[in-house]
C-alpha cells in the first residue's frame, strides 16, 4: 500500500512531466558548481556584514545594526534567488 505522499508525488509527476525530467551527469555537475559558487558568495557577504554588525554593536549604534541586519537578510534572499535562477537555467538547458 502506498503512502499519501507517494500518491501525491505520482500525481505531481504525471501532471507536471517537465519537473520529472532526468538530468544528465553534466547537468548534475553544473548544479553542484552553482550550489558551491553561491554558497561561497553568501558566506563572503555574511562574513563582511557580520563584521560590520560587530563594529556597530561595539559603537552601540542601534540604527546601523538594524540596517546592516536588514541588508544581510536582503543579500541572502537576493543571492538565493539568483542561485535558483541559475539552477533553473541549467535544468532547462
Amino acid at each position: 500500500m502506498k503512502s499519501a505522499y507517494e500518491l501525491a508525488m505520482e500525481r505531481f509527476e504525471r501532471d507536471n512531466p517537465i519537473n520529472s525530467k532526468q538530468l544528465t551527469e553534466a547537468q548534475k555537475k553544473q548544479l553542484r558548481d552553482v550550489e558551491q559558487r553561491f554558497a561561497a558568495k553568501i558566506a563572503e557577504k555574511e562574513i563582511f556584514l557580520k563584521g560590520q554588525i560587530d563594529k556597530a554593536r561595539s559603537a552601540r549604534d542601534g540604527d546601523a545594526i538594524r540596517q546592516l541586519e536588514a541588508q544581510l537578510t536582503s543579500e541572502r534572499e537576493r543571492l538565493n534567488e539568483e542561485k535558483e535562477q541559475a539552477k533553473e537555467k541549467v535544468r532547462n538547458a
